[in-house]
């Protein structure tokens, strides 16, 4: 267990790693929407596409060929377990920083009941 002084850094390091992972997440489902525009543009104009059906299938054509949407999509499913994991740390160190004040307490409130029944006793 850290020093009690030392938990704010680590909380506030945990929240910033959680923020980044945030923002890493945001760029890459950026890519996803413009991988995914370009998809529905290409279904949307092929003239030889029918119906809705035909469409959405062809979309989904193109997406699956598209590397850089696999790439992005894989990044995307770890970077959100990642995050998950980065948040678990922030609850973690936060509860761990509630425990170590209310033992802080707890001693302070010890030590000045044994000194009042010193006190008491006449010591």
């Amino acid at each position: 267990m850290m020093q009690l002084n030392h938990y704010p850094t680590a909380i506030a390091q945990a929240a910033q790693r959680v923020n980044e992972i945030d923002a890493q997440l945001l760029a890459v489902q950026r890519v996803i929407h413009r991988i995914e525009g370009h998809a529905e543009r290409v279904a949307a104009f092929e003239p030889e596409l029918k119906n809705d059906n035909q469409r959405k299938a062809r979309r989904f054509e193109v997406l699956l060929t598209d590397q850089e949407y696999q790439k992005a999509v894989d990044t995307v499913l770890r970077l959100t377990a990642e995050k998950a994991n980065a948040m678990a740390h922030l609850e973690y160190l936060r509860n761990q920083f509630s425990v170590a004040k209310l033992e802080t307490r707890r001693a302070i409130a010890q030590q000045l009941t044994d000194f009042e029944s010193r006190e008491l006793v006449g010591l």
